[in-house]
């Protein structure tokens, strides 16, 4: 009985250690997304409109075939800031499914950035699922060292929208997409079943993995306890 009982743990120690893997890659890419975006300056989005995000979202390598209605064709990570922007949150893996991302239809794999400005548009990412044109305002955002050229019903919306395809990086529409944690991923990166909000409000700690997003994020919309990501 003692030996069926340990080989049962061992299994699924074994388990949620190979189930974390695929989260904790998409994290690192996600670092990687944003890091890639921001160098390239002129064409990056807006650092003041980064320092002002209260939650960062990165979806890499959206599929085409992602753009049939329904179709699940994205998986990605988002941090929120700690209340009084002290530091980020843990990451919680997303998905998004439905809807489209503006002109890069049918450009093969895309990557997906999205900032929540407001506090409606955390609301939103604590409940199970939303979708973007119903529940959630969303524009696609400006690009460029800065956004104080633009107007104030895009400084006043809950999610700002990119995606980049083949080297060109823009303002994205998320008309119609539904985004929603996921669960079975969050289970496997942190051993244990946890919700989107319980990760978003601070409440466990982020996983190794989450260091190179910590660093970029803190590059470019630094929090007031940065070193405590570095």
């Amino acid at each position: 009985m003692k030996y069926f009982i340990g080989l049962t743990i061992l299994t699924l120690a074994v388990s949620t250690a190979f189930g974390a893997e695929e989260p904790e890659k998409r994290i690192r890419e996600s670092a990687t997304v944003l890091s890639e975006i921001m160098a390239t300056k002129e064409k990056s989005i807006p650092e003041d409109l980064l320092e002002k995000a209260r939650c960062v979202g990165v979806v890499p390598d959206l599929k085409r075939a992602g753009f049939v209605v329904g179709a699940k064709y994205g998986k990605g990570i988002v941090v929120c800031r700690a209340s009084g922007g002290l530091g980020w949150s843990a990451p919680s893996t997303i998905r998004i499914e439905g809807g489209s991302v503006g002109l890069q239809i049918g450009a093969g794999e895309t990557d997906l950035v999205f900032i929540v400005m407001n506090d409606q548009g955390i609301d939103k990412l604590m409940k199970d699922k939303f979708t973007v044109g119903a529940d959630v305002s969303a524009m696609a955002g400006p690009v460029g060292r800065s956004a104080n050229a633009e107007t104030d019903a895009m400084m006043h919306a809950e999610i700002l929208a990119y995606s980049r395809a083949r080297g060109v990086f823009a303002g994205a529409s998320l008309e119609g997409a539904t985004l929603r944690p996921d669960q079975d991923d969050n289970r496997a990166l942190y051993g244990h079943a946890i919700t989107q909000a319980e990760i978003l409000r601070g409440e466990t700690k982020p996983p190794a993995a989450a260091r190179p997003l910590y660093v970029e994020l803190n590059r470019y919309a630094p929090t007031r306890n940065s070193a405590r990501h570095r």
